[in-house]
C-alpha cells in the first residue's frame, strides 16, 4: 500500500453507529499518530451527519472508502456479522485493519483474516483496548513485581438480565452470534489472557433460562424476541501458565454480590476492575498485610477507546510490534467458541489457536503517550 507522506496515519471509520463518537474522542491525544479523516456507512446520511459532527470529509459509500488512496487504516465499527467481510475488504484493498470485537464469529474465519494479512504484510488489530488503560495495567504492574506470587486461579463474571428493558434494538443479543459471551466475553477474556497468558482448553455447560423476551424499551416496546442462543454459560479455562479460572457470562441474573474480576496467587489476591472500563479500583490482599488495600492506579485514568488503535498506528510508523492484535482477538474467539462447543458436547475443548501475551505498557506514561 501507498503510505501516507504526513507523519500520521490516515484512518477511515466504517460503521457511524454509537459507538464511532468514543473513537473520534478517544483518538483526538494520539493525533501524532493516527486521525480519523473520513467515515463512512451503507447510511449516508448517517455518515454525513457524524462527519459534519466530527469535521471531517464525508465518504459516500464503505466501496469508495475502501478504495480511497488517502486511507492508510480502516476502523471497522460494523455490526459483529460484518466484522470479517469487511475486514477482508480493507486487507485486499491494501489497507490496514482495527476491528471492534469480536473479532469474527467463528475461528475459521477470523483465522482467514489473519492470513490475508500476512500474504499483504498488513496489520490487524482488535478491539478491545481496555486492557491498556489504567486499572488492568496497574494489575499488571502489580502481578510483575509478584506483589500475589504466582498466580494459581482467577474469577470472572459478567452477570445481568440483559439488555431489552433499556437497548433501542436489543434483538441482535439474542441472536446466534450474540448473547452475553460474544458481547461481553472479549472484555473479560481480553483482560485474562492480557494478565495470565493464553489458554490451553476449555470446558463449559449453558443454559437460556427464558426461549422468549419482550422488549420494555421504546421504539419497539412490546416486541417479542425469540431468543436463539445461551443465555447463561459457566466455564473453567486451563492456562497455559497452569493457572486456572472460572468464567460466567449471564443475561439470566437479577442481581448478585459476585466479584467482576479477581486473580489469586501463592501470596496474595488482586481486585481488578470492571474490564468493560479503561479504569476503575484496583485492591491488593497479601500475606504480609492481612488486609485489603486500595492501590492508586500506575498508569493514566484518562486512556478512552482508541488507544489500541493508535498503538498499532505508532507500532506500523515506528516499525513495532502492536498489543491489540488480531492474534488476540481471534484465540479470545476460538476460547468463546469452545465455550459453546464444550457445552453441546458435554467435554472438555482443546485450543488450536494461540497468542503472545501484550507486553505492559511502560509505568507512568502521562496521557497522550504511547513510549
Amino acid at each position: 500500500m501507498k503510505q501516507s507522506s504526513s507523519s500520521f496515519l490516515r484512518v477511515g471509520l466504517i460503521g457511524c453507529g454509537n459507538i464511532s463518537n468514543a473513537y473520534f474522542q478517544g483518538l483526538r491525544p494520539f493525533a501524532k499518530w493516527a486521525r480519523i479523516t473520513a467515515c463512512a456507512d451503507l447510511d449516508a446520511g448517517k455518515a454525513r451527519a457524524k462527519a459534519e459532527e466530527h469535521q471531517i470529509s464525508a465518504v459516500r459509500s464503505p466501496d469508495d472508502l475502501l478504495a480511497s488512496p488517502e486511507i492508510d487504516i480502516v476502523l471497522n465499527l460494523t455490526i459483529p456479522q460484518s466484522h470479517v467481510a469487511v475486514n477482508l475488504m480493507a486487507l485486499r484493498a491494501g489497507k490496514h485493519v482495527y476491528c471492534e470485537k469480536p473479532f469474527s464469529l467463528t475461528t475459521r474465519e477470523g483465522v482467514k483474516v489473519l492470513a490475508e494479512a500476512a500474504k499483504r504484510k498488513l496489520r490487524v488489530g482488535c478491539a478491545p483496548d481496555t486492557v491498556l488503560g489504567g486499572g488492568i495495567q496497574t494489575c499488571r504492574q502489580l502481578l510483575g513485581k509478584g506483589l500475589i506470587g504466582r498466580p494459581v486461579a482467577a474469577m470472572a463474571n459478567m452477570l445481568c438480565h440483559g439488555y431489552e428493558n433499556w437497548h433501542p434494538s436489543p434483538a441482535f443479543y439474542y441472536d446466534k452470534g450474540g448473547g452475553p459471551l460474544f458481547d461481553m466475553g472479549p472484555y473479560y477474556l481480553t483482560a485474562l489472557i492480557s494478565a495470565l497468558g493464553p489458554i490451553k482448553t476449555v470446558s463449559a455447560s449453558a443454559v437460556t433460562a427464558f426461549k422468549e423476551r419482550v422488549i420494555s424499551s421504546d421504539p419497539l416496546r412490546g416486541k417479542k424476541i425469540t431468543v436463539k442462543t445461551p443465555t447463561h454459560l459457566t466455564g473453567v479455562v486451563d492456562f497455559a501458565s497452569g493457572a486456572v479460572g472460572t468464567i460466567t457470562m449471564s443475561f439470566d441474573v437479577w442481581a448478585h454480590h459476585v466479584p467482576r474480576l479477581e486473580i489469586y496467587g501463592t501470596q496474595g489476591s488482586l481486585s481488578c476492575p470492571d474490564p468493560n472500563t479503561f479504569d476503575g479500583p484496583v485492591g491488593l490482599w497479601t500475606t504480609a498485610d492481612r488486609e485489603w488495600k486500595d492501590i492508586p492506579l500506575t498508569h493514566s485514568p484518562e486512556t478512552e477507546r482508541g488507544f489500541g488503535l493508535a498503538e498499532m498506528a505508532y507500532g506500523i510508523l515506528k516499525k513495532k510490534p502492536h498489543r491489540a492484535t488480531g492474534e488476540l482477538g481471534l484465540h479470545v474467539v476460538e476460547v468463546m467458541e469452545a465455550f459453546h462447543e464444550s457445552a453441546n458436547k458435554g467435554r472438555r475443548i482443546s485450543l488450536k489457536t494461540t497468542c503472545c501475551q501484550p507486553a505492559p505498557l511502560k509505568h507512568g506514561l502521562p496521557p497522550g503517550r504511547i513510549e
